[in-house]
């Protein structure tokens, strides 16, 4: 038997402004925020009793919820821990050394991929692309994209987490955005633009 889940009442009204922002007929485009909703307030992960309320919820079959819960990384069929560590492994990632990154969590936290610590407060996974290719190495935890890694700023990351810190976002390395690496190689100086004659621009 499924566990029963339910919205909070706050969640439900969060659930039907996302519903409200769909067209008629077009509702269950809202699944993909109702799922995320739902897994924040079930602790992380996606019981089957969130997955029936959401498809009662929405007027679709449990069966086609649950085909968009395990199409994507996001969503978790299984409890997780409080930091879910999510560690691309995707080519670019690999090639700027992912492998390292993977080693260092399993080292840190004396756990392979794929599972939790006994304290519950780590889970650790390989993700395919998390979209930042730039900025490989990416780890996201949370709602936390951590880039430009390696096994000592991982290292770093991870034993903040367990002091119970939040350790800055974004890239480790100092990098603006995905500014190259030694900071902008173009457009470094004033440019000047004046118009000929013509009303042409010119430098």
């Amino acid at each position: 038997m499924s566990e029963h889940f339910e919205f909070s009442a706050d969640n439900m009204k969060k659930a039907k402004a996302f519903i409200a922002r769909y067209p008629e007929g077009r509702q269950r485009s809202a699944v993909m925020p109702l799922l995320d909703l739902a897994q924040r307030q079930n602790g992380g992960w996606l019981a089957d009793g969130a997955v029936e309320a959401i498809a009662e919820i929405l007027g679709m079959a449990p069966i086609r919820v649950l085909e968009v819960a395990t199409f994507y990384s996001m969503y978790k069929l299984a409890p997780v821990g409080k930091h879910q560590i999510n560690v691309c492994t995707t080519t670019p990632c690999w090639l700027r050394g992912s492998d390292e990154v993977v080693h260092a969590c399993k080292k840190s936290l004396d756990i392979e991929v794929g599972e939790t610590t006994a304290d519950g407060e780590f889970t650790l996974a390989e993700v395919e692309c998390a979209g930042a290719c730039v900025n490989a190495p990416v780890v996201e935890i949370g709602d936390e994209y951590y880039e430009d890694l390696d096994a000592d700023s991982m290292t770093r990351i991870i034993e903040a987490l367990k002091r119970g810190e939040k350790p800055a976002s974004g890239s480790q390395t100092g990098r603006q955005t995905s500014a190259p690496e030694g900071g902008p190689q173009v457009l470094t100086g004033d440019v000047t633009v004046k118009k000929t004659k013509s009303g042409k621009a010119k430098e």
